[in-house]
């Protein structure tokens, strides 16, 4: 059997397509050269444990390198200072004693920690073997930890941390690591909130010795085209490798994870299905949109987690809606929880000074469970009711219908309503009405820069045709003008010549209608409500 994308656990250089991570690796060998200490914190599913046992073999020529994973460690282990000193001896022998790799002063030390016979373990003994070992090893040690977030109770951990913290100042005196490597979604500051149980915080750290850690490990558009001319190297697809590393980078921004889903969804369920015939018309714009639906449709631990986060994190939720559905412009502010907590879980990048969604994919699922909430629990939004093929024309989305129905939809409900209710929420309520138009075939997601208080562009992909609906709030005909040509323009980017202007228009004189208009030599349906 041939190569495959990996989704699931680490990635192995025989068994799976992969991108190239030596760049990477070479600066972080520069890191462990210098005896830096740091944390590799990055998101779920970002391939920190692939690029950890991938530094180890890279390392292995210089150094002696002990990778270890806390996931390992049974919850008892981390109770007390002796379960956990023996545990980490015991996993230690497990892993390298055979291998010859544990001097035999230091072995004989570890195994009577491990069996608690002749002395309780404690940290102290461990970290002194830790010392002799470094003092008398041929090649200098390097200790790997691979899911920290595994420490289930704060005190232990940071004596732990403390003693890495004491060993690092005092190497002039008494030789130790190298350099100490930790790995987990969490960083140590934020680590520490998940164990304090009043909800307090406690951000004091003993873990200050470590350096930032700044290489990039998303993927460019040019990592992805290696990994795609691999697989072009074994299946000849056919596919423009240039265009489709860059439209998969397009919905991802590199998310290893996200990157490798896509792929896989093309390799494995989308060639060879319905109008899919093979890899070749699979690894298409249309195929990626595809895809990117059936993924929508499909649980995942990664989205399910997402879920999770936003509901444990209430400022971070709240923050993401208002982005989302309010175009509300947040100053990037690291020193903010829950900017801090979105972007060290992957929701939230900086772009231009400002926190925006962090890829296409997360936005589109976030704009799903949101309106799947609101959709639940009918929020002052009574749905409409229609026959959705009514909008199909061979195969594909007549937008000039759904804007339309809409007009009649908005009109017939909320007429009476609120201006306020509407200002801050029409989009969501059109939003609301054109996911079950689209849902299981195309996707939709809008533009971050164009983004804000007064406009919105929503770009639609369904069976690889795109529209454009610029959706804003009604300031007065000259500012109207200036949409036009705003929208006029971001068609051409988009190489359309045609796109949709939806205006609330919150007036009491208002004119709610639907006309065509001309442009910069395109053509506008401008919708008022």
């Amino acid at each position: 059997m041939g190569k495959r994308f990996n989704i699931a656990a680490d990635c192995k250089p025989h068994l799976h397509f992969m991108v190239n991570i030596d760049g990477r690796l070479a600066q972080i060998k520069e890191m462990v050269d210098n005896g830096d200490y740091f944390t590799i914190n990055r998101a779920r599913q970002y391939g920190k444990t692939t690029t950890l046992k991938a530094l180890a073999r890279f390392l292995a020529g210089d150094y002696t390198v002990l990778r270890l994973d806390f996931q390992q460690l049974s919850h008892r282990d981390f109770e007390t200072e002796h379960f956990f000193a023996g545990a980490f001896c015991r996993v230690l022998m497990n892993k390298y004693g055979a291998k010859g790799m544990i001097p035999d002063k230091i072995l004989e030390r570890m195994q009577q920690f491990s069996q608690e016979l002749k002395m309780a373990p404690t940290l102290r003994g461990l970290f002194e073997c830790f010392h002799e070992w470094c003092q008398i090893a041929p090649k200098p040690l390097v200790l790997m930890v691979d899911e920290v977030d595994n420490a289930s109770n704060n005190q232990i951990f940071l004596d732990f941390l403390a003693g890495l913290r004491n060993g690092y100042i005092d190497r002039d005196e008494s030789p130790f690591f190298q350099s100490v490597i930790l790995a987990g979604i969490y960083d140590i500051k934020n680590l520490k909130q998940k164990f304090v149980p009043d909800g307090g915080h406690n951000w004091n750290s003993p873990w200050n010795i470590a350096v930032d850690f700044c290489v990039d490990m998303s993927f460019s558009p040019e990592d992805i085209a290696g990994m795609l001319l691999e697989y072009e190297g074994c299946y000849q697809a056919g596919m423009d490798v240039a265009g489709m590393a860059g439209l998969i980078y397009d919905y991802t921004d590199g998310y290893p994870y996200l990157v490798s889903y896509i792929c896989k969804m093309l390799d494995e369920q989308i060639a060879g299905n319905g109008s899919f015939l093979d890899r070749a018309s699979a690894w298409t714009k249309e195929g990626v949109v595809r895809a990117v639906s059936d993924m929508m449709k499909r649980p995942a631990a990664l989205f399910d987690d997402m879920k999770k986060k936003l509901e444990d994190y209430p400022e971070l939720r709240n923050m993401l809606y208002a982005i989302l559905f309010n175009g509300r412009e947040f100053p990037y502010n690291p020193d903010s929880q829950a900017f801090d907590i979105g972007t060290m879980f992957g929701f939230l990048k900086e772009a231009e000074g400002k926190a925006v969604v962090a890829n296409r994919i997360f936005e589109i699922r976030m704009y799903n469970y949101f309106l799947s909430e609101d959709m639940l629990k009918q929020l002052d939004c009574p749905l409409p009711s229609f026959e959705k093929n009514q909008f199909i024309r061979d195969g594909f989305l007549d937008m000039d219908l759904v804007m339309e129905k809409f007009l009649e939809y908005f009109t017939d409900v909320y007429r009476e309503s609120d201006a306020r209710f509407l200002e801050e929420n029409g989009r969501r309520l059109f939003l609301l009405y054109l996911r079950p138009i689209i849902n299981g075939v195309g996707n939709y997601y809008v533009e971050a820069q164009t983004r804000n208080a007064t406009r919105t562009d929503v770009v639609v992909d369904y069976h690889g045709r795109q529209y454009v609906i610029e959706m804003k709030i009604y300031h007065g005909d000259s500012y109207n003008r200036r949409g036009e040509e705003q929208l006029a323009g971001y068609l051409d980017a988009y190489h359309l010549e045609k796109g949709y202007l939806l205006s609330f228009n919150f007036n009491k004189n208002k004119k709610a209608g639907i006309k065509t208009v001309a442009c910069k030599g395109k053509q506008l349906l401008e919708v008022v409500v």
